[in-house]
């Protein structure tokens, strides 16, 4: 039987994968490391800590990767969180979800003050039960630690007996790493075979179509089984 649901916030509760991108690229060019958009987009869903390593030599992580990552935070905030929006129906989506008897956790490689911020856009601050952001991981995802930290925070709830949410192939990834299912959606526009190869067990639209098709999905009590 699901117990929880543990969503991600980037590409799936709020369109800003897009965003994040942008403010990634304008931060390596400041340092810089001119690096085309699309092979930062492919990374978005990771935190710093995994997304640095892709792109600068350990070398330049040590010189300038922390102050790279500060810059690129502050940059977003002043410059493109005011672009993100909620997608369609989410709140209606944890309101079933919560009006089932599940808990609710959000878990994604955000830092904690963005998350409230996402949280206030997506109308969802008094339906989110507990949070896990980097912040309380030694590794953000594909890591499972994020995950690891959410159910912690949740009420009796195994990663067997949780389902998670999430647009990109780094959560669903660090979902099955601790052998909880992930239900993948095409919000964040990752390519479905990625969410597929990956891991994930059904696919959706976004969110809306995942509360249209609510009672024939893995959240449904006849498929929690």
């Amino acid at each position: 039987m699901v117990k929880a649901v543990i969503l991600d916030i980037d590409g799936t509760l709020v369109d800003s994968v897009d965003l994040h991108a942008r403010a990634w690229q304008e931060a390596f060019a400041e340092f810089g490391h001119d690096i085309r958009y699309d092979k930062i987009r492919s990374q978005i869903g990771k935190g710093g800590d995994q997304l640095l390593p892709v792109f600068l030599s350990r070398d330049d992580q040590k010189k300038y990767g922390e102050e790279l990552e500060k810059y690129r935070g502050e940059l977003f905030k002043t410059k493109y969180m005011s672009q993100v929006k909620p997608f369609p129906r989410v709140r209606e989506l944890l309101e079933r979800i919560k009006n089932s008897g599940k808990q609710i956790a959000l878990a994604s490689s955000a830092k904690k003050d963005e998350i409230a911020i996402y949280k206030r856009i997506a109308n969802i601050e008094d339906l989110a039960e507990e949070e896990a952001s980097s912040d309380d991981a030694e590794r953000s995802k594909p890591h499972p630690d994020i995950f690891e930290a959410a159910l912690k925070r949740l009420h009796n709830v195994s990663a067997q007996e949780a389902v998670t949410v999430g647009d990109s192939p780094y959560d669903a990834i660090a979902a099955t790493k601790i052998k909880m299912n992930c239900i993948g959606v095409l919000s964040g526009r990752f390519p479905e075979a990625d969410l597929r190869a990956a891991g994930c067990s059904d696919i959706y639209r976004d969110c809306a179509d995942l509360l249209d098709q609510y009672d024939q999905s893995m959240l449904a009590e006849k498929k929690a089984a």
